[in-house]
């Protein structure tokens, strides 16, 4: 068919610009020149436009078909080493570490696991025998198993095929109902988180589309009288706990904010529990104060409550009551000079304004495939959920650092307290019930960096699964007996709560891990493929849409969401029956990439660890002798043990049940639910042996 003469002439147009290109491709078996100038005269002038677009249409898809050849050979190339790379980790299991084990209720989920991965290897076995003999049947009707065809006495070739029929009939007569009710009920959940999240990105295009972001009316330094403008008094505090990797980088960035030296006093809250630590932090303090900047350090003797603990002990302190504001920043944050000029001034004004929230940004987002899935969920937070609640309803839960409190916010909701691991959250709650206000803040951004091992990400995501629920345990009551109005309650407790901390993990994980793999065994409760394909990847579109530049990883992303659930899952049990692990404080791996622009940097930083009296030339002599002796042990200590990656048996488990409910599910030929679980079952295979995220040797 002859090209349109539209199509053809929009694409022949000269618009005489740029200058020539060449392009020259990499296979060997052929090799492209183009040029492309206002002065070309590589086409007859004789339906010179019609030439002109079949030559470059033809080399455009030339090269777009070289580009997917090259995806798809390092996809194929990464499948086909995958086999070694696990044939690896397995002969090397004696030196790799597994989880950790805990005794009693915290492995029940696993036990519940392995129960399940024996049921479903029992049964595909029974199945392939059936299937060998002949003794298949159709698929029972999901409400009528009498419509099954039951085999006369006659018919019944030996007690296998007995015992077959038995297993058909007890099936669809006992276990096809429970398994229906259990598909409706996490079916119902489902549509109704995908609802909530479908409402709130239609308030995220709102908000952008209307251009709607908090403002600050006038000048905000000047005073209102026309006098000399007067600073508010502002506590920046830097809680830490051995964060070797990135001390330094954090409160350099701090000292350098730009607020009048004498208006505001930085406060570095050690927690550390390494002495070698300890000295490093506390001479990085001294010497910034030598330069003249307001800083002290402070360390615990009894580290009591984690990080609420220490800025509970901090906000003990006499001098606080001098102080309006407190800046709360974790020791991988770097904040601009102009932070306090962005948020401080939405104060002014606004009396009951207690929280202004600034967004993260991340350094090392590219670092692997890890980092690239959490940027998604995190864009998606922060520009979706909080943006958006805290534009309808001045309410999202703290994020812990990188924000401005007023003290008399903190002071008036009760502190801050040590009840659970989740105490940025706590104290949001709290300060809402109480009336105060918050703003998001999406155009303030501040420097961290995401966690890089799949072991740092995964405690870190049980922490923040458990600790909500551990809070919600605590403070139902004080919600519905608050002075709020009723829907803010109903936000609290059915949105905030229920919805997205306890009904999401459930239904995730119950959903795709235990029914999607028991229908396979069990037809009669056969899921939807809406269910399986369809809602799953439009919803994986929304929470991709703030960052549309890892679109690419949309697949990737959703197979991963549903390997985090079972982390997901066990945590907010832990924390809704309070278990052990509910009060369990990590800190965080930091990797120390926001002050690392090139490995020359990170030598020079470790040569300043190794040479630390070096470092301080304004330090007094008895300071030196302790540098001198940490150094003495520090050359004598023995050499580190090198940490290998660890293997977690309940993802392991889970990818064997996966991979045999698919292998049960080409004997139906369900084809979007075998490779939904085949994708799935290999998801969980590669999590299992951690091969996502930073390896180590």
């Amino acid at each position: 068919m002859a090209p349109r003469s539209g199509f053809s002439g929009w694409w022949a147009k000269d618009k005489q610009k740029g200058t020539p290109v060449v392009v020259t491709m990499e296979n060997p078996n052929y090799s492209v020149l183009e040029i492309d100038g206002p002065d070309a005269e590589a086409f007859p002038s004789m339906d010179k436009g019609r030439g002109k677009n079949a030559k470059q249409f033809t080399w455009v898809l030339l090269l777009k078909a070289h580009h997917a050849a090259g995806c798809i050979g390092s996809a194929a190339a990464a499948l086909w080493a995958l086999p070694r790379v696990i044939k690896r980790r397995l002969v090397a299991r004696p030196r790799a570490s597994t989880e950790s084990d805990r005794p009693g209720k915290a492995q029940l989920l696993l036990k519940f696991i392995r129960g399940f991965l024996l049921f479903s290897l029992v049964a595909l076995a029974f199945e392939l025998v059936a299937y060998s003999k002949g003794w298949h049947f159709q698929k029972p009707d999901l409400h009528l198993p009498e419509n099954l065809h039951m085999p006369e006495a006659i018919e019944i070739q030996g007690w296998m095929h007995s015992a077959y029929l038995s297993w058909l009939s007890f099936r669809a007569n006992y276990i096809a109902y429970p398994m229906q009710l259990l598909s409706y009920i996490c079916i119902i959940l489902f549509v109704i988180q995908s609802v909530d999240r479908f409402v709130l990105c239609i308030g995220f295009f709102w908000i952008k589309f209307k251009k709607i972001k908090p403002t600050v009316e006038g000048d905000p330094f000047k005073s209102d009288d026309g006098s000399e403008y007067k600073y508010p008094m502002v506590l920046v505090q830097i809680p830490m706990c051995n964060e070797r990797e990135v001390y330094e980088q954090s409160i350099s960035a701090v000292c350098q904010i730009d607020w009048p030296k004498d208006r505001f006093l930085i406060q570095v809250l050690d927690d550390s529990d390494d002495e070698t630590i300890q000295l490093l932090i506390s001479n990085e303090v001294s010497k910034w104060s030598q330069r003249g900047v307001n800083i002290i350090y402070r360390h615990r003797l009894v580290r009591t409550g984690y990080k609420a603990g220490n800025l509970k002990s901090a906000m003990s302190c006499e001098y606080i009551k001098d102080y309006e504001f407190v800046a709360i920043f974790d020791a991988d944050f770097q904040p601009n000079p102009d932070f306090l000029k962005l948020t401080i001034p939405h104060f002014k004004g606004n009396p009951e304004l207690g929280l202004v929230q600034a967004r993260w940004s991340f350094v090392n987002t590219n670092e692997n495939l890890l980092t690239r899935l959490q940027n998604i969920n995190l864009c998606f937070h922060f520009e979706v959920e909080q943006q958006v609640n805290g534009y309808l309803w001045n309410f999202f839960g703290f994020n812990g650092t990188a924000g401005v409190w007023r003290i008399k916010a903190l002071e008036d909701s009760g502190g801050w307290l040590e009840r659970t691991t989740v105490e940025d959250m706590d104290i949001a709650v709290r300060a809402h019930l109480h009336g105060w206000k918050f703003i998001f803040l999406n155009d303030v951004k501040v420097l961290c960096e995401v966690p890089e091992s799949y072991e740092a990400y995964r405690k870190q995501q049980h922490r923040w699964h458990s600790g909500p629920m551990h809070l919600f345990r605590l403070c139902l009551p004080a919600i519905i007996t608050s002075k709020i109005s009723i829907w803010k309650k109903a936000n609290l407790i059915l949105l905030f709560f229920l919805l997205r901390k306890l009904i999401l993990p459930f239904y995730s994980f119950t959903l795709f891990c235990v029914i999607l793999p028991l229908t396979m065994f069990i037809p009669e409760a056969e899921l939807p493929v809406w269910v399986i394909c369809y809602v799953p990847v439009l919803m994986s579109f929304l929470n991709i849409l703030p960052a549309l530049r890892s679109f690419p990883f949309i697949v990737p992303y959703l197979l991963f969401e549903n390997t985090m659930s079972v982390t997901k899952f066990n945590a907010m049990v832990s924390g809704l029956f309070k278990l052990g692990s509910s009060y369990e404080w990590v800190v965080t791996k930091k990797a120390g990439r926001s002050s690392e622009s090139d490995l020359l940097t990170a030598a020079e930083r470790e040569s300043k660890i190794l040479s630390l009296p070096q470092l301080y030339k304004g330090s007094s002599e008895s300071e030196l002798s302790e540098l001198n002796k940490v150094n003495e042990q520090f050359r004598k200590a023995p050499l580190p043990v090198i940490k290998a990656n660890k293997m977690y048996k309940k993802e392991l488990a889970l990818s064997l049940l996966l991979l045999t409910a698919a292998a049960r599910s080409l004997l139906s030929a369900q084809g979007i639910h075998f490779y939904f679980l085949l994708f799935q079952g290999v998801s969980f295979l590669v999590v299992g042996l951690d091969l996502i995220g930073e390896q180590m040797s």
